[in-house]
């Protein structure tokens, strides 16, 4: 089979029916439905048909076949009565063990990298997705290429010859993918290159990245508090571009609130690190909203695995907030004990519903007061139209006005508040306070 025929199979008008396989550990009582459950939901992503699922209990793969030559055959067999175009591997296979599982069911074998890139291409959008979709395919591809050239092994030369037509091509190929490896990378170092300075460009506002397990509810968040339009599905990984909007307070001051891709357990490390460039607003962020599906029975493991690629990316000690979303899908929250053991000061919210939303706020307020500079300072009439920013930059608690001008306490970040006193703004003295006024941080504006 080419490889074009292999990456359009989930593509195909009908859709194609594929077996589901896998291993459990040793002693795992989940049924192979259960196992595979998130299997199951990638295929229906990438539009294949679940006709069926078979798992092994054991503790590693067989290096060569993967399932053990016994159970390989049963599924050679469950494919033949089902007459299935496909079987997809629970987990990434060598380039070895998926041609012996090829040679034993007689159809393509799809193993869960090479699903998820499927899915990727189907969703990806914008020209740097789309280049890093293709960086990770490419380096998916390369150490297959043996594989997909054994039909030119006959080829080989004669007597005094190192090789032949077969080995050549497969070189030749090795080589066209390098040169386009080479080309595509520099391509996405001049589009992060340029997405570093669009950051840095950015005003002074707080930023928060929303990270988290795909469809744990983002997009669904985003969208909510910014209003921000953003696709939101029941699908796995139907965003995958990172998205920033502002985000406006109770009182004026406007945050920025950005939406990256979603993270799953066993990700295939070539999208992890293809994707680097467009999780740079997370490593950028002041803060991150990690949001969990709390109605998920895997939610727990799907936090570990949030926890594990946020450390991949050396993002790991950024100052974070939990968010147990789809809380009003919980019926027993007494189920929920092992995530607050976890994570005991995180906030239960929904989406759906706006359950959790002031309390999500006040978190967020919260946190912008233990980190930001709390002080007064005195706008004069003549730098009056920085007003308007202040409120946009910072957390106005009190402001009223005096002869001089506009006595304000503000909340505010070092950057914002080197700026302010830069343009006209200058820190108040207890004489600029009115004779007939309180000196102190609870004066009412």
């Amino acid at each position: 089979m080419k490889s074009d025929d292999r990456i359009d199979a989930g593509n195909k008008r009908a859709p194609t029916e594929a077996i589901l396989f896998g291993i459990a550990p040793t002693g795992d009582p989940r049924t192979a439905a259960e196992v595979l459950h998130e299997l199951q939901q990638l295929a229906d992503t990438a539009e294949f048909l679940t006709a069926g699922c078979m798992v092994q209990h054991r503790r590693h793969a067989d290096p060569n076949s993967y399932f053990g030559s016994g159970k390989l055959e049963e599924l050679a067999e469950v494919v033949r009565l089902a007459h299935s175009g496909a079987v997809i591997c629970d987990d990434s296979l060598t380039p070895n063990q998926a041609k012996t599982i090829e040679a034993a069911v007689k159809v393509p074998c799809i193993d869960r990298s090479e699903l998820i890139l499927q899915i990727f291409g189907m969703h990806a959008r914008t020209p740097q997705a789309r280049l890093q979709v293709e960086l990770a395919a490419l380096q998916y591809e390369m150490p297959r290429l043996r594989r997909r050239w054994t039909h030119l092994e006959r080829q080989r030369g004669g007597i005094g010859l190192r090789g032949g037509a077969g080995e050549k091509q497969i070189d030749v190929d090795r080589n066209l993918l390098r040169t386009r490896i080479a080309a595509v990378n520099r391509e996405l170092s001049r589009i992060a290159q340029h997405k570093v300075r669009e950051v840095a460009a950015r005003p002074e506002l707080f930023t928060i990245a929303l990270v988290g397990y795909t469809n744990a509810g983002k997009s669904s968040l985003m969208n909510r508090l910014t209003e921000a339009g953003v696709l939101a599905e029941n699908r796995l990984f139907s965003t995958l571009d990172t998205r920033t909007r502002p985000w406006r307070l109770p009182g004026g001051r406007t945050i920025l609130l950005t939406d990256t891709v979603g993270f799953l357990r066993k990700l295939p490390h070539q999208l992890v690190a293809s994707f680097h460039a467009t999780l740079e607003e997370a490593l950028h962020a002041d803060l991150l909203l990690v949001l969990v599906d709390a109605s998920s029975p895997e939610a727990a493991e799907q936090l570990r695995t949030v926890d594990e690629v946020l450390e991949q990316l050396s993002a790991g000690a950024l100052p974070r907030i939990t968010v147990l979303n789809k809380i009003d899908m919980v019926a027993d929250r007494a189920a929920l004990a092992e995530l607050w053991r976890v994570e005991p000061h995180a906030v239960p919210i929904s989406v759906k519903t706006g359950e959790g939303e002031p309390e999500l706020l006040a978190t967020v307020q919260s946190h912008l007061a233990t980190v930001e500079n709390r002080l007064s300072i005195l706008l004069p009439h003549t730098a009056g139209a920085l007003h308007n920013e202040i409120r946009a930059r910072a957390t106005v608690l009190s402001e009223f006005f005096t002869t001089e001008g506009c006595l304000m306490e503000i909340q505010a970040s070092p950057a914002v508040l080197g700026r302010l006193l830069a343009t006209g703004a200058r820190i108040a003295q207890p004489d600029d306070l009115p004779a007939d006024e309180p000196e102190g941080p609870d004066r009412d504006g």
